[in-house]
């Protein structure tokens, strides 16, 4: 049985009073008015008050002395995470060879402060994003005109064309490579108007001129809707190799094949990323040519050649076609199944922190084991470093993360030589202390040796802020405009010791290693930087092998997870991309060699739910219905009861007394609408339930729902009516959704753009 806590004192007010009312006989025999107007009374009942209070603050264990206790287990509370995003800075109108923004440059979300991770050249040129996108059934009227175009020209119709709609990227839905007819992304980079000079041959050689040998900084923020990841027994290789980037050669001019096809030639850019561009955002630098007549695009095509074959997308729009300084070409190979939210030029990784530089701490004093508290906390990890002065002697500390390991400070009387650092320190980052060595393993700050720390900290969650919110800072040059894309995501606050003195008996066990199914749920449960709702652990399970049951794929581990919030789906959250790569980012280092772990969301499967309630006298029927409503939502909710949400609540979620049914839906359960119907009777009001109509999708009426394996039941639409249940057709709408894709993905194809209809 759990050993309770000990109470010091367990007296109440009420204790104290008695006791000091039965000792006044004993002590002053002649005080007889016991009774509350009597000013002794009185006077007793004010030092049982102040007692009272003392009694409670004894009973109470200190903050300081339980993070101790924490300290001397070894359990580190998680420190807080700054928030990461992507800045993407236009050029509007800053000058033509504007200089580079630094790294390090300041952007601010009202008073929050970001800085940028890599230096930029603000190119001045603004960027859009087209894709081939196939026409799967042309109108006959349009391949008529298409053989009438060629016959003009005394050529022959190619004996395939694959029509294409040139389609501008607006950033509203993720875009890939697989709905195209080249696997290409077309990137336009565009010049100002005020730098047009109309009087001259080529009105954009001032910009080509401008854009030689500078850096084109391309920013990547791959589709977060993905279901699942994998943390593999063997790491994985990189997938920069699934992208290439080229620009026109226009000096070689355009070719024909022996089926008189125009053929276009283009120059790989030499491209430096150091992030996989399908899972992680980043930028990848891609140095342009040193000759600015290498920076063109072809002109004065004529109509059987403008965006044919290889060539770039036709603009219908011919005013915006001719600021077209050159094109930047992102292909990918056929094996590519990637899609990205966005992706642009003059882009920077941005990072959420405040520095701090030469705080100075308190001088040292020759004793072992000192510590020193940091101006601000909880810091970023990894972020502090130490210097300290010793008259003219200065010297610079590094963190070490276990000072036993640290070599002594003099050799001799006992201490071997050896080659362990000396001048180390251990840093708390979620408490904000730096430890120094005790002599024997690591070196003591000498007395009077002035110590001075910088570092940076985070405002954690707060640094999660929308698309848009970054505006620049004063560092930014003059007409230059920063701000981003995509919302900043990851940062998360400091753990606070509740939630950290949870995990002592399972550090005791395991020492913070995913080994049983408890250790599973609990370390995901404290994974920063996400808000789970739920996880479920299958052992022995892969997504692969269906359907996902415990037992069946020995030496891989299964954990479905479901975040707490969704705005896209609020009653049926499903993972995305960072969600899942922050929980692997953590679960990577806790895990055995020998384990795979898969991380996936929920497959949900849609139903559909008509209802039809008789109300009891004196209810309310709109009340009563919603009620009903209410009811069946909760009932199959993938989440657990909202009274038990949240990390603080995760060992009650999962104590043998929780009825599993307040964790959300179990899996493996199907949805029965006898049990659906009896859920209903329940709510308040409601004398009986006459009819409940229950079907998926868009099939019939059934008894059942089944669900297997990693499946959770999705409410498309309920219906609650007096009488009768609305039939299902009518609930669902007419029509059905087909995902059928009958297109045809022959390589012999000729892409040949739609022609924009003229009057």
């Amino acid at each position: 049985m759990p050993l309770p806590a000990p109470l010091l004192d367990n007296r109440t007010y009420r204790d104290l009073v008695d006791e000091m009312i039965a000792r006044i006989p004993v002590h002053t025999p002649e005080w007889t008015n016991f009774g509350p107007s009597d000013p002794g009374v009185t006077l007793l009942q004010l030092y049982a008050h102040i007692t009272e209070s003392m009694i409670y603050r004894a009973n109470q264990v200190p903050d300081m002395n339980r993070t101790k206790f924490l300290q001397l287990l070894g359990i580190a509370l998680e420190p807080a995470r700054e928030a990461r995003g992507m800045v993407s800075f236009a050029n509007e109108r800053g000058a033509v060879d504007s200089s580079p923004i630094a790294a390090g440059s300041e952007l601010l979300a009202q008073k929050i402060p970001f800085r940028t991770s890599l230096t930029v050249d603000a190119l001045p040129v603004e960027s859009r994003i087209y894709r081939k996108v196939p026409v799967s059934n042309p109108d006959p009227k349009t391949l008529a005109s298409y053989e009438l175009l060629y016959a003009s020209f005394g050529r022959e119709t190619p004996a395939q064309l694959a029509l294409y709609d040139t389609v501008e990227v607006d950033g509203t839905a993720p875009f890939g490579f697989s709905n195209t007819v080249d696997n290409s992304v077309w990137i336009a980079l565009i010049g100002r108007n005020d730098d047009r000079e109309e009087a001259a041959s080529d009105p954009w050689a001032n910009v080509r001129g401008a854009l030689a040998g500078r850096t084109l900084s391309l920013g990547l923020v791959p589709s977060q809707f993905r279901e699942e990841k994998l943390l593999p027994i063997a790491p994985g290789s990189n997938a920069d190799e699934f992208l290439d980037f080229a620009i026109p050669s226009v000096a070689d001019g355009i070719a024909f094949d022996t089926e008189d096809r125009p053929v276009a030639n283009y120059r790989d850019l030499e491209a430096q990323a150091d992030f996989d561009p399908t899972r992680q955002s980043g930028v990848v630098q891609l140095q342009l040519p040193g000759d600015p007549a290498a920076i063109a695009t072809w002109s004065d095509l004529d109509p059987l050649e403008g965006g044919v074959g290889d060539l770039p997308p036709q603009l219908d729009d011919t005013a915006l076609a001719g600021r077209i300084v050159t094109w930047l070409k992102v292909s990918a190979n056929n094996s590519a199944d990637f899609s990205f939210d966005w992706m642009g030029i003059n882009a920077s990784p941005v990072r959420q922190f405040i520095k701090v530089g030469s705080e100075r701490l308190a001088d040292g004093d020759g004793s072992p084991n000192q510590i020193r508290q940091l101006g601000r906390a909880p810091v970023l990890a990894g972020s502090v470093s130490i210097l300290s002065l010793n008259g003219t002697e200065r010297r610079d500390w590094s963190a070490i993360d276990d000072l036993s390991a640290a070599g002594a400070e003099i050799v001799g009387y006992g201490a071997p030589a050896s080659d362990a650092p000396v001048d180390v320190f251990a840093l708390d980052a979620e408490a904000g202390q730096v430890r120094f060595g005790d002599g024997v393993n690591g070196r003591r700050p000498r007395e009077g040796e002035a110590i001075y720390a910088s570092y940076d900290y985070s405002e954690g969650s707060a640094g999660n802020v929308g698309a848009g919110a970054l505006k620049e800072g004063v560092n930014i040059p003059a007409g230059v405009t920063g701000t981003n894309p995509v919302p900043t995501w990851g940062g998360s606050d400091a753990e606070t010791i509740e939630d950290g003195e949870k995990q002592v008996r399972r550090m005791l066990q395991h020492r913070d290693r995913l080994v049983t199914a408890e250790d599973f749920r609990s370390i995901a449960w404290r994974a920063p930087g996400i808000a789970l709702g739920r996880v479920d652990v299958i052992p022995a399970a892969h997504p692969s092998v269906t359907p996902v049951t415990a037992d069946s794929v020995p030496g891989s581990v299964t954990l479905m997870v479901v975040p707490e919030n969704d705005p896209a789906h609020p009653d049926a959250p499903r993972p995305d991309g960072r969600f899942l790569d922050s929980l692997c980012s953590y679960l990577e280092p806790r895990r055995l060699v020998t384990t795979e772990i898969a991380l996936h969301g929920p497959k949900y499967k849609g139903i559909w739910l008509s209802v039809g309630i008789e109300v009891a006298g004196g209810h309310s029927i709109p009340e009563t219905v919603e009620a009903v409503r209410s009811r069946l939502n909760a009932f199959l909710s993938p989440l657990p009861h909202p009274q038990l949400r949240g990390a603080a609540l995760m060992p009650q979620l999962y104590g043998p007394d929780i009825d599993p049914a307040l964790r959300g839906w179990p899996l493996n359960r199907g949805v029965h609408a006898a049990a659906l119907l009896a859920e209903a009777a329940r709510a308040p009001g409601v004398v009986s339930v006459p009819e409940l109509l229950l079907a998926q999708g868009a099939g019939p009426v059934v008894d059942e729902v089944a669900m297997r394996g990693l499946e959770l039941p999705e409410v498309l639409g309920i219906s609650v009516s007096v009488g009768s249940a609305t039939p299902i057709d009518s609930l669902r709408g007419s029509g059905s959704e087909s995902d059928d894709d009958d297109s045809d993905s022959s390589t012999s194809l000729l892409p040949v753009p739609i022609v924009a209809e003229t009057c």
